[in-house]
């Protein structure tokens, strides 16, 4: 069975964009992982197609409405009533690498691109299937960026897509660290050598260089990273902790 993908979106003609070339258009050829766009705007019910309206309240901007939303979420989901259902929102939780890796381990995705304003807040009180997610801390014009980054970490890791299997294991973010750096030939570029250990024929010593790189590199460009990679590693073991703390 493969990935199957659907967005609700604004601008259908976004997809699958830069997704249909290099590897993951060669996945999609293959028939790896499909792509659905719908656009939202044909659930709209009256003569100009609305999908927005003014802000309660007033401000600046238009808000999409959740009526149309929901009517154009219900459609799609009533078709794959197993796949999560993601709103692309700065208001949501910040995507991770094991989030992905969830998503790409299921039988697909549906992604709601966010535009103007954002969501009628009563879309998610009603469909509380929707989990909102933020890419990034930053303003994008809508969703539909964001969709196609979210799909590209997922694609990737579908079986049968990257050459080697291990490929993705290995990388930023994977472990809870930054990955380490990288060099190729030439050995000497511009007056910079790749460093020696690489160049030693030692697994074991190159193994413990590129770790101790990760963690400086984290520990300096990501702190955040850092500190929390370093409460997963020094956390208590498993029923070690007090009762106090435990989830209820």
């Amino acid at each position: 069975m493969s990935f199957a993908a659907h967005i609700l979106t604004l601008y259908p003609e976004m997809f699958p964009g830069p997704l249909g070339a290099s590897m993951a258009g060669r996945a999609l050829t293959e028939g790896l992982w499909s792509c659905n766009a719908t656009n939202i705007r044909d659930f709209a019910t009256d003569k100009h197609r609305s999908v927005d309206d003014t802000p309660a309240g007033g401000g600046a901007g238009m808000v999409l409405r959740a009526d149309v939303l929901a009517r154009a979420v219900d459609h799609v989901a009533g078709g794959a009533p197993d796949i999560p259902i993601i709103a692309l929102t700065p208001r949501g939780a910040p995507l991770t690498q094991s989030r992905v890796r969830q998503f790409a381990a299921g039988p697909g995705i549906i992604l709601l691109c966010g535009r103007f304003e954002g969501f009628d807040e009563r879309v998610f009180e009603a469909r509380p299937k929707i989990e909102q997610v933020s890419l990034a801390d930053i303003i994008l014009s809508g969703g539909e960026m964001a969709a196609l980054t979210l799909l590209d970490a997922c694609i990737r890791l579908l079986p049968g897509v990257m050459g080697a299997p291990d490929s993705g294991v290995d990388e930023s973010f994977e472990g809870g660290l930054l990955e380490y750096p990288h060099y190729t030939r030439p050995v000497i570029w511009e007056g910079h050598m790749i460093p020696e250990v690489l160049r030693s024929g030692d697994h074991a010593k190159i193994a413990a260089w590129r770790q101790q790189r990760a963690d400086e590199d984290t520990r300096l460009r990501r702190p955040d990273l850092w500190e929390r990679h370093r409460g997963v590693r020094d956390g208590p073991a498993s029923g070690a902790h007090d009762e106090k703390e435990e989830e209820v």
